[in-house]
């Protein structure tokens, strides 16, 4: 595996791999890689013979009272495990490498409705900045395929959108959410929980399943069973942003007669903030 920092050595390597018609998978990511994040890997590197694995700590999807300053940086590991996951490349750019000009003069990307609902609403300028960023590693990689995690879902029904709507030559992959033995999602920001924190933490997914019961079983007051998760979640001790049931191709509230459905929550436990979802099927 070769790391890489500029653009034009980038290129370089694409360029070769598809005068050879390699097809390359890209598999953008932040670091402090964990197990999710090398299932991701595992899946490009079965349905691509070139796998570029990205590590870039995007300022441009954080808000100013956000952990991008604390973000965890864990460059030497993440190298050594994406060795061992057989990447081809480690695409590693510097701030000034993707934004030329700066982050505050840089011409954005918004895919709108979706970027202001859930997590929309609570970190407005969030999808912006994913979205910018995104667009412009598919840019500089220009892959075949993309991998993302099903654990942001609404960040991976706007990737797909962003991708249709631009007419971007880039099928987008999902790969299911990883979890840890007690259901907890795999995520880096696991690693600000405190050890109590990490207790009662697996509860969020726990809550999303006995939603899933519910409605698979036949409860159609969907405004009721978010209101009796968010209680539960707050009695517990995970603080909810919102819990919310909706479709799974759009995340529209659902309609009569939709049977595929998603729930969708972000909770806090002091000063760390968790996400998830578990998606339903009627039948």
């Amino acid at each position: 595996m070769e790391t890489i920092t500029t653009i034009a050595e980038l290129r370089a390597h694409t360029k070769a791999w598809r005068m050879r018609d390699e097809a390359i998978a890209l598999v953008p990511t932040m670091g402090n890689l964990h197990d999710g994040h090398l299932k991701l890997v595992q899946h490009a590197k079965a349905i691509a013979p070139r796998v570029v694995v990205s590590i870039f700590v995007n300022p441009m999807q954080f808000a100013p009272n956000e952990d991008y300053e604390s973000y965890p940086l864990t460059m030497g590991l993440d190298t050594e495990a994406l060795m061992e996951a057989d990447a081809d490349v480690l695409f590693a750019p510097g701030i000034s490498e993707v934004y030329p000009g700066g982050v505050k003069h840089t011409a954005s990307v918004v895919v709108p409705g979706l970027n202001s609902m859930l997590e929309g609403e609570h970190r407005p300028s969030h999808f912006n900045g994913v979205t910018t960023v995104v667009a412009k590693l598919f840019n500089m990689v220009q892959p075949d395929i993309a991998v993302f995690g099903e654990k942001d879902y609404q960040q991976l029904l706007i990737v797909e959108r962003m991708a249709r709507d631009l007419n971007l030559p880039v099928r987008i992959e999902a790969v299911e959410t990883v979890r840890e033995e007690d259901g907890l999602a795999m995520s880096s920001r696991n690693n600000y929980l405190q050890v109590a924190e990490r207790a009662i933490a697996p509860q969020l997914y726990q809550a999303l399943l006995d939603v899933k019961a519910l409605v698979e079983a036949g409860e159609t007051d969907f405004q009721g069973v978010e209101h009796v998760a968010a209680q539960q979640l707050t009695e517990i001790g995970l603080a909810p942003d919102y819990v919310s049931i909706r479709r799974q191709s759009d995340l529209a509230p659902p309609t009569a007669g939709d049977t595929r459905l998603v729930v969708l929550a972000a909770v806090r436990i002091e000063a760390t903030r968790l996400i998830d979802n578990v998606k339903i099927s009627i039948t």
